[in-house]
């Protein structure tokens, strides 16, 4: 599928609450130990203040995560992570109730919190392996969903990550996992999936993916990339600070765009917004 065809998979279509075009998904979390951002936003009142920053620099929705999935971190209990999350959520829509905002999770609980709340998305890292009640919830809720694929669990995935064919067994598995998700009642139409750049995998995993994303494309989904401050872009410029890796965060999205992804999870709202304005206009896609 090329770039352009893949345009047209672009959220915007049946009941996904955005327009169509490239989509920048801010990050949000209100964690204490998230690799980049941890402990920068547990405040409620902090988290909504970053939120309005980032609608007002053109995010086109808010991720909100309430447990971290770094390498090696531990699972929180849900009652917590709803009480981190919902109040924040409930802050960002009194303020900018036009806000489109996704509970990034993997508990059914926590994800019927947030969707009571306002929020309209659920984010999955386990694409619905976590919590056997998960899909049932996405699709009563006929909201969009976001398939992630990863190898082991956060705590254990980046121990020696191993794959024959990365490329081929990360397709095969959001291929399945979208079926899956269809079967349990989710429509075709909210499916996106995301081949889960940093969770299992190597430096030469990630490339390997990103070199050959066409072939997630293909699946005819919307495809989300989360790339942004990566481990792999430090390796990849020597970059230690995770908060310092914009430059190439960018220069992946940009790529990324090129080769068909539509939906890009970043910390730095702006640049990214920007550069897929500038690369849309060159590719001749969108332009807004």
């Amino acid at each position: 599928m090329s770039r352009k065809e893949a345009a047209s998979n672009t959220p915007g279509a049946g009941t996904q609450p955005w327009s169509p075009g490239p989509v920048v998904v801010g990050i949000l979390n209100v964690t204490p130990d998230s690799f980049s951002d941890g402990g920068d936003f547990l405040d409620p009142e902090a988290a909504a203040s970053h939120a309005a920053n980032m609608l007002d620099e053109g995010t086109g929705i808010i991720d909100i995560g309430g447990e971290s999935t770094r390498p090696g971190s531990d699972p929180v209990l849900q009652s917590e992570e709803i009480q981190r999350v919902v109040p924040v959520i409930e802050r960002i829509l009194a303020a900018r109730p036009e806000a489109v905002i996704s509970v990034d999770t993997y508990h059914s609980a926590m994800a019927t919190a947030a969707l009571e709340a306002g929020a309209r998305v659920v984010n999955d890292v386990t694409a619905l392996r976590g919590d056997p009640r998960m899909a049932a919830v996405v699709a009563d809720a006929r909201c969009p969903v976001i398939l992630m694929h990863m190898q082991g669990k956060p705590k254990t995935m980046q121990r020696e990550p191993r794959y024959e064919d990365v490329v081929g067994e990360v397709r095969g598995f959001l291929a399945r996992r979208a079926e899956h998700a269809i079967a349990a009642g989710v429509g075709p139409e909210d499916v996106i999936v995301d081949p889960g750049i940093g969770f299992g995998k190597t430096l030469d995993h990630n490339l390997a993916l990103l070199r050959n994303l066409e072939a997630i494309v293909d699946l005819g989904f919307p495809v989300l990339v989360g790339a942004s401050r990566k481990t792999f872009i430090g390796k990849l410029t020597g970059v230690d600070e995770a908060s310092d890796r914009v430059f190439g965060t960018v220069a992946t999205t940009v790529l990324a765009y090129e080769k068909g992804a539509t939906l890009f999870r970043v910390h730095d709202v702006r640049a990214n917004r920007e550069a897929l304005a500038v690369a849309g206009a060159i590719l001749d896609t969108f332009h807004r």
